[in-house]
């Protein structure tokens, strides 16, 4: 009885955790400047904190304590990192608007880029694996590829390379290990993020959702 109890008090610290870490990312996000004005995204709380849990519910609680870190200390600093990853994603998006403000985002060692690049390349495999199976889900969502991007589309890839972009390198070593797990285990993270994804929109499984998916795609 007694490991029960302490097994629901872990689970519910890690729920409040994970619940913290999306409040904070939404507090941020809230000052971002869009260049046409306020994004609707930005009054969107459910879809927000769906889009957000989603990713986190994989991660281990070491790093969601590393990335709440990482907001706390933004905060302290009056630094925005939602607008940091907005702005990171620009150089791809917009590169004329990305130049103007590339010397004000903080600097990132060779070192450190050369390890986003070979996490974000195994994202991209995961996340082609995935459109794969299942291509109905998979539409829905953003296109894969930086070479896909045009100024009104971001892929995952650019979204990915922003996001990762603003993490601390404490945040960024302890993400390669779950990538690294992840890859012993032959799991694939972006099919795990989108099981999340569609239980909390309700699905009874991925497989449900793909299956209703295909059936719209087809009408």
């Amino acid at each position: 009885m007694q490991d029960k109890k302490e097994m629901q008090d872990k689970m519910e610290e890690r729920e409040a955790l994970i619940d913290e870490v999306i409040e904070r990312e939404w507090e941020q996000f809230q000052y971002v400047q869009n260049e046409g004005g306020r994004a609707s995204c930005q009054d969107d709380h459910e879809t927000f904190v769906i889009m957000r849990k989603s990713q986190f519910m994989n991660w281990t609680q070491e790093l969601l304590e590393s990335y709440r870190q990482d907001l706390i200390e933004a905060e302290a600093a009056h630094w925005n990192l939602l607008t940091e990853k907005y702005a990171r994603m620009m150089e791809s998006t917009a590169p004329e608007r990305y130049a103007e403000l590339a010397d004000m985002l903080p600097k990132r060692s060779k070192e450190r880029i050369q390890m986003q690049e070979e996490m974000i390349a195994r994202q991209i495999r995961w996340e082609e694996d995935f459109a794969a199976k299942f291509p109905g889900v998979a539409s829905t969502g953003r296109v894969i590829h930086t070479s896909e991007d045009t100024p009104w589309d971001t892929s995952i890839e650019t979204y990915a390379r922003g996001e990762i972009s603003t993490y601390s390198d404490r945040t960024v070593g302890l993400l390669k290990k779950l990538y690294d797990q992840m890859a012993i285990d032959q799991e694939n993270l972006s099919e795990k993020t989108l099981r999340n994804m569609t239980a909390l929109y309700g699905y009874e499984s991925l497989e449900e959702a793909e299956k209703q998916q295909r059936a719209r795609l087809e009408r």
